[in-house]
Order: C-alpha cells, then sequence, then structure tokens
C-alpha cells in the first residue's frame, strides 16, 4: 500500500501570515494537533503542532494545558487565561512553524512511512503530489489501515499522539494477520529415537512451541490494547456514565472506602504511555487524550471544588513496561 491509499485527504492548512490566535482557533474547531503551514500554490512551508503554541510562563502553561484538554475531549469553553496569551502573541505562522519540514511522495509506500516516522520520532508527515500537499498520514493512519481495512481512504481519524510507530516489520507482520498458518511439519521418526539426545531434543521442541505461544498469545494482547485505545481515543465521557461512576463511589464510601477506581485504560491512550504517570510528572494530565481527558476535566470542574483528589497510577507492567492506567478519586483526609 502507498501513501495515497492511506492518507486523510480532507486536510486543514494556514497561510504563513496566519496570527497565532487563527492557528490555535484553527486546531480547536477541527480537532487536530497539528496543521501544516502551505503558500498560496499548496506548497508546504511548515508545519505548526499544539507544543508549539506552549506560552513561556507558568500560568499560560497551565491554562495551555487545559485548553490542550479541552480540545481532545471537546469540552468546554478555551481558558480565558490562554486566550489572553493568545490576544498578545502577534506573532505569525511563519515565525513559529518547523521548517523545513519533512514529507513523502504520495508513491512512498506505508512501510517507509512507519519507518520514517519511527526514526524521525514525528507523529505525522505531509503527503505531496507535484510540489502540493494532498494529504497527511499520522500514526493514526496507519493503525487504521491494520485495524480497520474496511474504512475508507480520507476517512478522518483522531490524531494519534500516543500510538507507537508501527515499524515496517511489524507493520508487515501484522498486515498478514488471518491468512491460514503453514501447515505442521511432517513427523520425524527420529524423534521416536530411545536415547538422551533425543529426549533432549523433544524437551527443546516442547520449550520452541512454548515460546511460540508466549508470543501469540502477546500479540492477542497487543491487537486488544490497540483496539480498546482506539475505541476509548474515540469515545467520550457520557453523563450517564459519569453519574455512574459516581455512584459506584458512593457505594464504596459506605463500605468504607476512600478511593474508587473510576477508569481502566490502556497506556497507550496517553501521549506518553503512560510515562509521565508513572515517574509521576505533575504535568501527566497534559498526557490524557479522550475519554479519559474527559474524566479529568469532569473532576476538575465538579468533584475538585468539593474536596475530592484524582490520581493517576500504572496498575499493571507487562514485561516492565507500563500496560494499563488507573484514575482514581479519593476522598479519603488529609493530615494538616
Amino acid at each position: 500500500m502507498k501513501a495515497a491509499d492511506v492518507m486523510t485527504t480532507r486536510i486543514v492548512t494556514v497561510p504563513p501570515d496566519a496570527p497565532v490566535r487563527a492557528v490555535a482557533e484553527t486546531l480547536l474547531t477541527h480537532g487536530i494537533s497539528a496543521v501544516p503551514v502551505v503558500d498560496a500554490d499548496g506548497a508546504p512551508l511548515g508545519i505548526i503542532s499544539e507544543g508549539d503554541l506552549m506560552p513561556r510562563n507558568e500560568n499560560a502553561r497551565e491554562a495551555r494545558r487545559d485548553w490542550w484538554l479541552q480540545m481532545l475531549s471537546e469540552g468546554g469553553e478555551v481558558h480565558p487565561d490562554y486566550l489572553q496569551f493568545l490576544k498578545s502573541d502577534h506573532r505569525t505562522a511563519a515565525q513559529i512553524m518547523v521548517s523545513p519540514v519533512l514529507t513523502v511522495d504520495d508513491s512512498v509506500s506505508i512501510a517507509e512511512i512507519a519507518d520514517l516516522l519511527y526514526a524521525k520520532n514525528i507523529k505525522r508527515v505531509p503527503v505531496v503530489r507535484n510540489g502540493r500537499v494532498v494529504g497527511i498520514v499520522s500514526r493514526a493512519d496507519l493503525l487504521k489501515t491494520l485495524a480497520a481495512p474496511h474504512l475508507h481512504p480520507g476517512d478522518p481519524v483522531h490524531d494519534d499522539g500516543s500510538l507507537r510507530p508501527v515499524a515496517s516489520d511489524k507493520l508487515e507482520a501484522l498486515s498478514h494477520r488471518g491468512q491460514v498458518a503453514a501447515p505442521p511439519p511432517p513427523h520425524d521418526p527420529a524423534a521416536d529415537e530411545l536415547s538422551a539426545s533425543a529426549f533432549q531434543a523433544l524437551g527443546t521442541e516442547h520449550e520452541r512451541h512454548e515460546e511460540q505461544e508466549r508470543r501469540e498469545a502477546k500479540r492477542i494482547a497487543e491487537e486488544k490494547h490497540h483496539r480498546q485505545a482506539s475505541q476509548m481515543l474515540a469515545t467520550h465521557l457520557s453523563d450517564e456514565s459519569w453519574e455512574h461512576m459516581l455512584h459506584n463511589a458512593r457505594a464504596m464510601a459506605k463500605k468504607g472506602e476512600v478511593e474508587f477506581l473510576l477508569l481502566r485504560f490502556p497506556a497507550e491512550l496517553c501521549t506518553d504511555h503512560g510515562r509521565a504517570i508513572n515517574a509521576p510528572d505533575p504535568e501527566w494530565p497534559s498526557t490524557l487524550r479522550g475519554m479519559a481527558a474527559d474524566l479529568y476535566l469532569r473532576w476538575k470542574a465538579e468533584l475538585r471544588p468539593h474536596g475530592f483528589t484524582l490520581s493517576a497510577r500504572v496498575v499493571d507492567f507487562p514485561e516492565g513496561i507500563p500496560g494499563d492506567i488507573g484514575l482514581f478519586l479519593s476522598w479519603a483526609k488529609h493530615e494538616e
């Protein structure tokens, strides 16, 4: 498959003379985290991500974090402090964009694109044809191709900041999922030999078979996590779900508990795969996306004023790396 087969074609761009506020409003309106800067002919000049709009002072940084969470979760109004920062910022897109920008031709294979995203540690790359931007390929587009082949090219997907870029070998392996497995090798009469070496060979074969089963179980678990992360990225917290969580928390309080697990989700739903939460880094809320970001904003608006605290913890570590994340609501007394 080529870039033209998987790229998002309904792209949004900004001109180089667009003010910072207009760029921010573009990201917010379209629910994206980056936008290419192009000239009048559609030629790529640079790219601006939400991180390029980062204020320098601490108060504005806190406001910007809330704004970004609201954008990802389709929340309420933009934080007034961040709006004030945007009003006072008189820079243009040309002044804050990353340039030159990496691009790929629309005939480049998706394996090459996956390698490029992985090698350069970037989340997306514009696609050009005859020098003009005609689409964009993100990590989410690659995941969509593997996990949901029934979707059509150009269908919008949530900008994916957390799912790892898929290296070409893994992309190739997953792309062959569902094919008929090769038949087992014919029986070797030597396996019936009565000797210590033959018995040792049987033990080696058993270990090889168990290793294959472990790898298959790991592959299935990874695919399940990918699907869960994609679903929770696209799903938003409903009022009914929120009330159900609070009902269960109240029930735990009646049993004498002082905290309740509101939400458990794959670490892939975080933009850094849970590293900030595991550290822990006080900026961890800015890594949340989708339903997790919704929940954080509901807690901040409705529960924090009433003394509730919200914490995030890694709840399992498959093979030593963060697996699932838990958001815990607490009403415990704090010592003065």
